[in-house]
C-alpha cells in the first residue's frame, strides 16, 4: 500500500445544523467539530462509534452532499470548494448508503438506477453502450443480465446493496464512502457483501472511508481504524494497533464489549461499562465530550478540549490523561 501517497485529507472539518428552540432563537447542533485525518491511496479509513456520533455526516460533508460550515476537504492535492471542483469530485468519489431499501428508486428498473450516473455525466455515446455498461457493472457485483429489467423490490436486501454499489461504481470512482453499507443485512449476508468491497478495491484500486458501528466489520476490512465520539476524534491508529493497544478510555470500552468466539478469553476479557448516556450535541459538555462519562476524569477535563496529538508512530489521540492511564 502506497501509505505516502494521500489522496483525501480533511483539515478542520466542522458540520452545525441551526436547531430551532423556540420564538426567533436557534443554537447551532455540532454534529462534527474539527476533524482532521488523512486517507491514503488503495486503503480503507474504518470510522467507528455509537450512534449519533457523526459518522455519517461526516461522510456526506466529505461528499459536499452538506456544505461544511468550515475546514477544508482536499482531493489529490486540489481543495474542493468550487461548483465546478464539487462537480469534477462527484466523478472520482461516490457513496454506498446503508439502507438498501430507501436508497433505490422503487418506480426505476435496475438498469435505470445503475445508469444513472452514467447519464447525468454523459459518459455512454449511445443506448447500446450504455446497456453494455450496465451489464459489466451488475457483472462486477455478481448480479445476472436478467435483473436489469426488474425493479429493486423483487430482491432482497443483499441484492439491493449489490445494486447501490452497482451504481456507486458507474462513473469508476477512485474513492467511495460507504456508510454503514451491511447494517441493515443479515450476518450471513454480511461477510458475502465485505468480501466483495475487499475484492472489488484489489480489482478496481479503490479507495474507502467505511463508516460502521460493528468493529468486528471495522476490523476485517480496515488498514487503519478512527474512532468518534460526539462529533470529534478521539483516536486514530493502524488496525491492528487499536485493537490491541486502544489507549482513549472511549475506545477501550467499545472493544471490552466486541463478543469474542473463545468462551475462555470472553470470560477473561473484563467489560468496561460505561455510566450514562450520550450527552445531547446540543448540550454537549465543556472541555473533553467524553469526561462525563469517563472513570478518569478530572478538573482539567472539564476545562479544555485535549488536543489530537500523536501519541505513537501512526497513534493519535485526544486525552489528557492518556500517558497516565495506559
Amino acid at each position: 500500500m502506497p501509505e505516502h501517497q494521500t489522496l483525501v485529507e480533511v483539515q478542520g472539518l466542522k458540520e452545525y445544523f441551526q436547531i430551532n428552540t423556540g420564538f426567533f432563537r436557534s443554537r447551532p447542533l455540532k454534529a462534527v467539530d474539527d476533524v482532521s485525518f488523512t486517507i491514503h491511496k488503495g486503503e480503507t479509513l474504518g470510522l467507528v462509534g455509537e450512534s449519533g456520533c457523526g459518522k455519517t455526516t461526516v461522510g456526506r460533508t466529505l461528499l459536499h452532499l452538506y456544505k461544511p460550515t468550515a475546514g477544508k476537504i482536499i482531493y489529490d492535492g486540489k481543495e474542493i470548494e468550487s461548483r465546478e471542483s464539487i462537480r469534477e469530485y462527484r466523478r472520482k468519489a461516490t457513496m454506498v448508503f446503508q439502507d438498501p431499501y430507501s436508497s433505490l428508486n422503487p418506480r426505476m428498473t435496475v438498469s435505470d438506477i445503475v445508469a444513472e450516473p452514467l447519464d447525468v455525466h454523459h459518459l455512454t455515446a449511445n443506448a447500446k453502450e450504455r446497456h453494455e455498461r450496465v451489464l459489466e457493472l451488475m457483472g462486477l457485483v455478481g448480479l445476472n443480465s436478467e435483473h436489469a429489467s426488474r425493479y429493486a423490490h423483487e430482491f432482497s436486501g443483499g441484492q439491493r446493496q449489490r445494486i447501490g454499489i452497482a451504481r456507486a461504481l458507474a462513473v469508476n470512482p477512485e474513492f467511495i464512502v460507504c456508510d454503514e453499507p451491511v447494517s441493515a443485512l443479515d450476518v450471513s449476508i454480511q461477510a458475502q457483501v465485505i468480501n466483495m468491497f475487499d475484492e472489488l478495491q484489489d480489482k478496481l484500486g479503490l479507495t474507502y472511508l467505511f463508516i460502521a458501528h460493528d468493529l468486528l466489520v471495522v476490523r476485517h476490512i480496515s488498514d487503519r481504524i478512527a474512532v468518534m465520539y460526539l462529533g470529534r476524534m478521539v483516536e486514530l491508529a493502524d488496525a491492528k494497533e487499536i485493537y490491541d493497544h486502544p489507549l482513549h478510555p472511549y475506545s477501550q470500552s467499545l472493544l471490552s464489549a466486541v463478543p469474542l468466539p473463545d468462551p475462555k478469553i470472553a470470560r477473561a476479557n473484563k467489560r468496561i461499562m460505561l455510566t450514562g448516556d450520550i450527552p445531547s450535541p446540543l448540550n454537549a459538555p465543556t472541555g473533553c465530550p467524553f469526561r462525563t462519562r469517563c472513570r478518569y476524569a478530572t478538573a482539567k477535563c472539564a476545562e479544555s478540549m485535549p488536543p489530537f496529538e500523536k501519541v505513537a508512530d501512526g497513534h493519535f489521540v485526544a486525552c489528557h490523561r492518556v500517558k497516565e492511564i495506559n
